[in-house]
């Protein structure tokens, strides 16, 4: 056997064990597990919370489908690093929930001008701009899969 990476869209909620199995035992927390093709399995809590990340649909767009929110690109980032290198660069370090780290810099021209809250503020907009490319592919990857997809153009 070799060992595959894969990604899907599932409906879940809170479910403790239904019965013993292996390692879990009745009234373990865990999580229902429901698949598009409407197969039902249980998940124990730490290997469910691990493997997925809540997605919700926002009232405010045009489609029922589940969206990346503001929310869910803030809460990604678990730490932020941040240095002054020189008398006029800010360098942005932050470590998202999965160990992946971006790293953003800024400066200015003038050293008198420096601000490194301000470069901390610049650096930290580019970084949720790419957490939010990033789990829009992996949005994007759950619901369709990675196999070619056809596109009108």
């Amino acid at each position: 056997m070799e060992p595959y990476i894969g990604m899907k869209l599932i409906e879940a909620e809170p479910c403790p064990a239904w019965k013993d199995a292996g390692n879990h035992k009745t009234g373990d927390p865990g999580y229902r597990v429901q698949y598009p093709d409407g197969y039902i399995s249980w998940s124990p809590k730490d290997v469910f919370e691990r493997a997925y990340l809540p997605v919700s649909v926002n009232p405010h767009l045009r489609t029922d489908a589940p969206s990346i929110s503001q929310t869910m690109v803030e809460d990604f980032i678990s730490e932020v690093h941040t240095v002054t290198i020189g008398d006029k660069c800010t360098v942005v370090r932050a470590v998202l929930r999965n160990g992946f780290e971006i790293v953003e810099s800024s400066a200015c021209v003038s050293p008198e001008n420096y601000d490194e809250a301000l470069g901390q503020k610049i650096c930290l907009e580019k970084i949720k701009d790419k957490v939010w490319m990033l789990l829009g592919f992996l949005l994007q990857t759950a619901v369709h899969g990675i196999q070619e997809v056809n596109h009108e153009t």
